[in-house]
């Protein structure tokens, strides 16, 4: 990308490496090499990066050599503002890890997933001198823009939860969790399981809603209408109202335990108990929910181990040059996929006959 097409740096702010690599036509990560008098780098490719910094006068954070020794370096986390439990836990798990390595974390938080927001938020990363992204919003919207703004700022970026839009992932299964929940359902007795699923858009609500689907089709029994809903108890609460009226509903797979917390609020002022006459399983396994009334049968998460995963893959990205090439090479670093547990409570029981 030229120089040309890349706007000026704001005013009061220096030129950035980002300003570099887009004066010299390379990416971030050759300039990084460059900087850091690392061997590999054509000869004509380290005269541009060097003339590039002289015409720009760029100067380089004395943060930036810590980074170079991979001691003290530093990882880009790009999330959403939202304080959804699914990605704060992921992002607090991020940060634990982090400490545990004694790697430096910097957190950007984005408000809207537009082209725009996201190359502003990659920017301000990279410009803080982070090697590498962990992306932690699970929403099509937030990969289809970063399609077009990746590009643009050429850092590697390990996803989460990304639905396998990510050349690399860490994720849970989420379709295994829901065959879980729906499976556990059907070996107590239940005829069918209705589902309330989570917001359109969101990759974990579609794979929980097809595994709900694989499980009742394999098993030969009848798929009900999809409730929707979204992750939160109002939202539960609403569908549990709409539930509670048809008297053949015995079983409900939730989106997740806020919802399934709604769920069994509308079902206990409608006058249908929980789990006599309706089972209910949600997915987390939030820290509430061994204490909801009665104890949430759900599907755990172990955003802990999530965490934990994500810093060391994208750490190897960071190490291994393989994965740091330029855009479109073929990553290093694989997708990994952790399992879910059940954990079973008192919410599910039999059903009477």
């Amino acid at each position: 990308m030229s120089a040309l097409t890349t706007p000026p740096s704001p005013p009061g702010r220096g030129p950035s490496i980002t300003d570099v690599a887009a004066r010299a036509g390379v990416s971030i990560q050759t300039v990084s090499r460059v900087l850091n008098s690392a061997p590999k780098v054509a000869a004509g490719t380290r005269q541009r990066v060097l003339e590039a910094i002289t015409e720009l006068g760029y100067r380089r954070n004395p943060a930036a050599r810590a980074l170079a020794t991979g001691r003290g370096g530093l990882v880009g986390v790009l999330t959403s503002s939202s304080a959804l439990y699914g990605p704060a836990s992921i992002t607090a798990a991020l940060g634990l890890a982090a400490t545990e390595a004694g790697v430096h974390l910097a957190v950007e938080h984005v408000v809207d997933f537009d082209v725009a927001s996201v190359q502003h938020g990659l920017s301000r990363l990279v410009d803080q001198y982070a090697e590498a992204v962990v992306l932690v919003a699970p929403v099509q919207e937030a990969y289809e823009a970063l399609a077009g703004a990746q590009p643009l700022v050429q850092v590697p970026v390990l996803a989460v939860s990304s639905g396998g839009v990510g050349a690399t992932e860490v994720s849970v299964d989420q379709r295994a969790g829901a065959r879980l929940a729906v499976q556990h359902l059907l070996d107590l007795g239940h005829e069918t399981v209705w589902h309330v699923r989570g917001p359109r858009g969101w990759y974990e609500a579609d794979q929980r809603e097809e595994g709900w689907r694989e499980v009742l089709q394999a098993a030969g029994r009848e798929v009900p209408p999809v409730l929707e809903g979204a992750w939160s108890a109002d939202s539960g609460h609403r569908a549990g109202e709409l539930l509670a009226r048809v008297p053949e509903v015995t079983a409900v797979f939730a989106a997740n335990d806020s919802c399934a917390l709604g769920v069994v609020r509308a079902l206990a002022e409608r006058g249908r108990s929980v789990p006599d006459d309706v089972s209910v399983v949600g997915f987390d396994d939030v820290p509430e929910s061994a204490h909801f009334l009665p104890p949430l049968t759900t599907v755990r998460q172990e955003f802990s181990e999530l965490g934990r995963t994500a810093l060391r893959q994208v750490l190897r990205m960071v190490e291994g040059d393989g994965a740091l090439g330029d855009a479109g090479a073929e990553p290093a670093v694989r997708s990994v996929q952790l399992q879910p547990e059940l954990v079973v409570r008192r919410s599910t029981a039999a059903p009477h006959r």
